[in-house]
């Protein structure tokens, strides 16, 4: 997704008291005002949680999508991959302010100067100076189904094209799905071990996500779990898109935007950031990793938009679904909205209403 794109998705809600949210009237509103499939309207706060779901898996389909299906979260991977980035610097694996070109020597890449001295920190609070994304050539070069291709190696040939040369100054703001994948190289090489058993050891096991993995959800030829969508013939109505390699980006860019979950595994993870944010002590990081996590320079910390009163706030698109979260520590919820449909134009403004006040 581009910056300014991202940037008016991640835009501050207005709160809305736990208990009230009457999510039914919510999820069928987005469904009949977004025009998508499929829909899902979900939140958290201490007194529980709630999932709501209405329409169908895919265009043209009588399978129902229910509680339990799978959500391709598009950027939204953003902040998993920087919690990662904290627990592995909790570890002494690597260290917030550890340089790409001094973590990246051994890998004979070719850094430019101004990338080789960026930090952790700067690539994942899109300060690095790195452009948005590698060129289309090594996108179709390194494409295909992630049982297809090694994630680990493509993220290596992604690395070496986006190391050449900046996109931005250092210092810069510049959403960048590039840096995430470098941040990504720089965490599975400190720690000798590929970004995606990284991930699974210090993130999805220990926090119980249970449904998380990669890339589109489902089976191709069954309506086991959701389609992505986009515009349908001439640009008319929409069409579903099976799982495989036209249905996302490549597997290289796992740690920017290729993480797929569940409703109650999506508010499991919102639900740590909104007890971190609060201010509540967990087991699982430090107070002073939240922080870190939290702070905004700008309207952007690491992997989360940041609103004047402290919401935090994230979407994400592969360009066939739209998924939205927000976490509201002052009022005390978290919640996510989406859509299997990734019309932007068509589905941002009902996706963003979904979670917003009256």
């Amino acid at each position: 997704m581009k910056g300014t794109a991202m940037l008016s998705l991640i835009a501050a809600m207005m709160a809305l008291a736990p208990g009230q949210w009457n999510l039914d009237a919510r999820v069928n509103t987005l469904l009949d005002e977004s025009g998508s499939p499929a829909a899902l309207v979900a939140v958290i706060s201490d007194e529980g949680y709630e999932i709501a779901v209405a329409g169908v898996r895919a265009h043209g389909s009588e399978a129902p999508v229910t509680q339990d299906d799978l959500w391709h979260l598009g950027s939204v991977t953003k902040p998993v991959t920087a919690t990662l980035a904290a627990r592995l610097v909790e570890q002494g694996v690597i260290s917030w302010d550890a340089r790409v070109g001094d973590v990246l020597a051994g890998l004979d890449l070719d850094i430019h100067p101004d990338l080789a001295r960026a930090d952790l920190t700067a690539l994942l609070s899109h300060r690095s100076g790195m452009r948005a994304n590698a060129g289309l050539l090594t996108s179709v070069r390194l494409a295909g189904a992630d049982g297809d291709r090694d994630a680990a190696a493509d993220r290596r040939v992604y690395a070496r094209e986006v190391l050449r040369r900046p996109g931005g100054a250092p210092g810069e703001f510049v959403y960048s799905n590039a840096g995430y994948v470098v941040a990504a190289l720089m965490m599975e090489t400190a720690a000798g071990e590929a970004y995606e058993a990284l991930m699974a050891r210090e993130v999805f096991d220990p926090l119980g996500l249970g449904s998380a993995g990669w890339g589109p959800p489902g089976q191709p030829g069954r309506m086991d779990q959701p389609r992505g969508h986009g515009p349908g013939l001439f640009g008319m109505g929409v069409r579903s898109h099976e799982p495989g390699a036209d249905a996302d980006n490549p597997p290289a860019l796992n740690p920017a935007g290729r993480i797929h979950m569940n409703a109650r595994d999506i508010l499991t993870f919102l639900d740590l950031h909104r007890r971190g944010a609060a201010g509540a002590a967990t087991d699982y990081l430090q107070a002073g990793s939240f922080a870190r996590l939290h702070a905004p320079q700008g309207e952007y910390a690491l992997g989360w938009g940041v609103s004047e009163d402290g919401r935090l706030s994230h979407a994400g698109s592969n360009t066939l679904w739209l998924v939205q979260a927000v976490i509201d520590p002052q009022a005390g919820w978290a919640g996510v909205a989406g859509v299997n449909d990734g019309r932007l134009d068509q589905v941002s403004g009902p996706v963003r209403a979904a979670l917003a006040d009256d």
